[in-house]
């Protein structure tokens, strides 16, 4: 879909002087800002059909390429006391913390709030969500941030262990003994797991046990403290045909409906679609408009 809303290129500092490049679509001084935090993989310039649309003069939508983009990637963390000033980390899906979101998402709302955004709504699509949900979990929630959306809120273990539970386990033997040998950031040998992958990060994203494992519908009991803990108002979309669910669709929603504790959350499913909502994101940007108009619309009111 071609844009012709105004972009601009911004590569700002997090809290811990990590440097990360994101797009600013919209005014420069917006009355609202929505902040996109992509999925595995991802980065600044995907899905921009979901947000980009509801960019105006009066709301700002930012993507920013967190420091789990792309495979395997470089990340300049500011050092004053190395010879350029900076120093190149290693990141990308393979060797990223997820912990790590926390200083990335402030980063992006620091942002916002420094271009004078009232009212800051993030956005997550697919790990995007365990994101958010961690993000807003650790910390006293910004007067600013008045929302959030999920969308395609999957476990990245429950699908791991749905495609090839065998596989899964094997990787895991090998990941947790670079970890007892203290070697974490070592990628697993390539027979052991697709694609390359540090032991702590595969740990992360494929065990039952980690902080990762914020969506926890495929073990049943267990209880999702994180997104019980998420008070304000909260907007879930599924694709009707997620490729990398692990049970029919509307299980995984009445699950969600039953352990969201807002008392303004609200769920739903697009028929037919997968993961990336490939042909359907008009639907999907007009959900989000809608949502995020009425719950400006309640904080104003609330106001006056």
């Amino acid at each position: 879909m071609p844009f012709n809303t105004r972009c601009t290129h911004i590569r700002f500092g997090t809290p811990k002087q990590y440097l990360l490049d994101s797009l600013w679509f919209g005014g420069d001084r917006p009355e609202t800002a929505i902040i996109f935090v992509h999925g595995l993989g991802s980065n600044a310039f995907a899905h921009h059909d979901y947000l980009v649309p509801l960019a105006s003069n009066h709301t700002a939508v930012l993507y920013f390429s967190n420091r789990g983009h792309d495979g395997i990637s470089g990340l300049k963390r500011i050092r004053r006391s190395a010879k350029r000033g900076y120093v190149y980390e290693q990141a990308g899906v393979a060797h990223e913390v997820f912990t790590d979101c926390v200083d990335d998402i402030q980063g992006a709302v620091n942002l916002a709030c420094h271009r004078g955004a009232k009212r800051i709504h993030l956005v997550g699509h697919s790990t995007g969500c365990q994101k958010i949900a961690w993000y807003l979990g650790q910390r006293r929630v910004h007067s600013r941030i008045t929302g959030a959306v999920l969308l395609c809120p999957i476990s990245d273990y429950a699908a791991a262990r749905h495609e090839d539970n065998r596989q899964r386990k094997k990787a895991e033997i090998a990941a947790r003994s670079l970890v007892r040998r203290n070697k974490p950031h070592e990628l697993l040998p390539s027979d052991r797991w697709r694609g390359p992958i540090d032991a702590q990060r595969f740990l992360s994203l494929y065990t039952p046990e980690s902080k990762e494992e914020i969506f926890t519908y495929a073990q049943p009991g267990k209880i999702p403290r994180t997104l019980r803990n998420l008070k304000l108002p909260l907007l879930v979309i599924f694709a009707g045909d997620d490729e990398y669910r692990d049970r029919d669709t509307q299980e995984i929603a009445a699950w969600f409906h039953n352990n969201v504790r807002s008392n303004r959350a609200e769920i739903e499913i697009v028929p037919g679609a997968r993961h990336s909502f490939n042909g359907q994101e008009a639907k999907v940007a007009a959900s989000v408009r809608r949502w995020i108009t009425k719950i400006n619309a309640r904080m104003a009111s609330a106001r006056a």
